[in-house]
């Protein structure tokens, strides 16, 4: 129930069609490794305002602050320009 149906029979689950969570990077790590063990640097830095799942990454509280650890490839884009600087202002 409630769920849509394309033309090829893939059923799209209204989960899918939930608008992505905007928020504010506040902190990253130096990034991941590779197979071979070279680190592989982050392209966000802190200030970043960026779009993720509504069900992706982690919650945590720290000093009262709840924040969401997540990684780097949960993150579905970066928002430049008015619309970034209009949300940290």
């Amino acid at each position: 129930e409630g769920e849509e149906k394309t033309k090829g029979g893939i059923i799209i689950p209204d989960t899918a069609k939930e608008k992505p969570q905007e928020g504010e990077v506040v902190a990253v790590g130096p990034g991941g490794r590779d197979e071979a063990g070279k680190l592989i640097p982050i392209d966000l830095k802190a200030g970043d305002r960026v779009l993720f799942g509504k069900w992706s990454g982690t919650e945590v509280k720290i000093d009262g602050d709840e924040l969401l650890i997540m990684k780097e490839s949960d993150i579905m884009g970066v928002l430049e320009g008015a619309k970034a600087r209009r949300k940290v202002a």
